[in-house]
């Protein structure tokens, strides 16, 4: 097994690399510079590289002995569309851009065990080191499926990793089961009759039936869903009218939001129900409804047998200071469409605390440096158990 001192022999370099990741983020299918930069690190240890899956998408391949079996690491590399407001040396550098959500970390983890890999070569079998691109919300897992990820690098089973504050950084979580939430979107259009807004009785107000949708759609979650089931139905944009027209009744009002459940039952579930609820209310107010859903990310459900060998792993570097009981997020993550097709593992790495309370996608949120140790040492020892030489 690879050991404290020799991670700590890169643990400068791959501090260095991080804040670099950070201060030059990229968003999905954009991360021109950080494919580059991983390509080359990769390609630096004399493994097999191949680039342009998904685009941005780079895959590491490195065999070493006879073995047979073969196994994918996944780590993401996108940044998020918003501002970085915290002062530090190494800021984000592009406006409006920032990684809030720690894939420079995650690319620094899962580069840095591909650099320990190739130069102990302490395991017998093959490796992918995937670098996906486009994770939140544009689709880089599912693309790099669809292009042939599966065909071009066969895996026994897939690994997923992300950084969690409030966690220690010595300490992990892996848990068997659900782990986040299918992330589904919805579009609601109630068209009515604009008109006067003091003669409302020539129209049919679309606000007035937007507002009714609005109220009742929690019943769903509170009166349909199964309680013991878990599931969130969120309406987050409402787009009606004009405010510099404000005796106008519109034509009509835009309504959006997520969806998000663990089971496949009750994924269905909420898009029969949010559609019936929208034709209802439209039928009771004599306007119509145009009800889209979408379904962009299923469930990361983690394999009982995957998890236990990545709970092998994890023990071996953070010993007793490993979660096994830890609650599923209701975030969601691509990573379902790779461990939809091999059985998966997602565990979650200590973070630290959350500093000024800057968690995920929040503007002041920050990879912790000193959680590299842990997760370097996790890729390594999960590779060198599940190849054994």
């Amino acid at each position: 097994m690879t050991g404290v001192d020799d991670v700590r022999e890169d643990l400068e370099f791959l501090i260095a690399l991080r804040r670099d990741l950070h201060a030059h983020p990229e968003l999905g299918f954009e991360e021109e510079r950080t494919s580059a930069i991983v390509a080359e690190h990769l390609a630096g240890t004399g493994m097999k590289v191949h680039r342009g899956l998904a685009g941005t998408g780079v895959v590491g391949t490195l065999t070493v002995g006879n073995g047979t079996r073969a196994i994918g690491l996944r780590a993401d590399m996108d940044a998020l569309a918003m501002p970085e407001t915290a002062e530090r040396p190494y800021k984000s550098t592009v406006a409006g851009k920032m990684h809030a959500c720690g894939h420079d970390g995650h690319t620094t983890l899962l580069l840095g065990a591909a650099r320990r890999l190739a130069k102990t070569r302490n395991f017998s079998g093959t490796v992918h080191f995937i670098f996906q691109p486009a994770e939140e919300g544009r689709g880089g897992a599912r693309r790099m499926v669809e292009e042939g990820f599966f065909e071009l690098f066969p895996c026994d089973a897939v690994y997923g990793l992300h950084n969690m504050p409030g966690l220690a950084t010595d300490e992990m979580a892996v848990v068997a089961g659900p782990q986040l939430a299918s992330s589904d979107s919805w579009h609601v259009t109630f068209q009515g009759v604009g008109t006067h807004g003091a003669k409302p009785h020539l129209g049919k107000d679309p606000v007035t039936a937007g507002g009714h949708f609005l109220s009742s759609l929690q019943t769903i979650v509170g009166r349909v869903v199964d309680p013991l089931q878990p599931a969130v139905v969120s309406a987050c944009s409402v787009q009606a009218g004009d405010p510099k027209a404000l005796n106008v009744i519109p034509d009509f009002v835009e309504i959006g939001g997520t969806a998000r459940a663990y089971a496949p039952q009750v994924r269905d579930q909420l898009e029969e129900e949010i559609g019936r609820l929208a034709r209802g209310v439209a039928s009771m107010f004599g306007i119509t409804a145009d009800y889209r859903f979408v379904r962009r990310i299923p469930p990361v459900v983690n394999d009982p047998d995957i998890t236990a060998r990545a709970l092998k792993a994890a023990r071996a570097v953070c010993g007793e200071k490993v979660r096994t009981e830890f609650a599923p997020s209701t975030a969601g993550d691509d990573f379902s469409f790779f461990s939809q097709k091999v059985p998966g593992a997602y565990v979650w790495l200590g973070n630290g605390p959350a500093v000024d309370g800057a968690l995920h996608h929040n503007t002041a949120y920050d990879f912790n440096d000193d959680a590299i140790s842990t997760g370097v040492r996790f890729w390594t020892s999960l590779v060198e158990q599940e190849l054994a030489a």
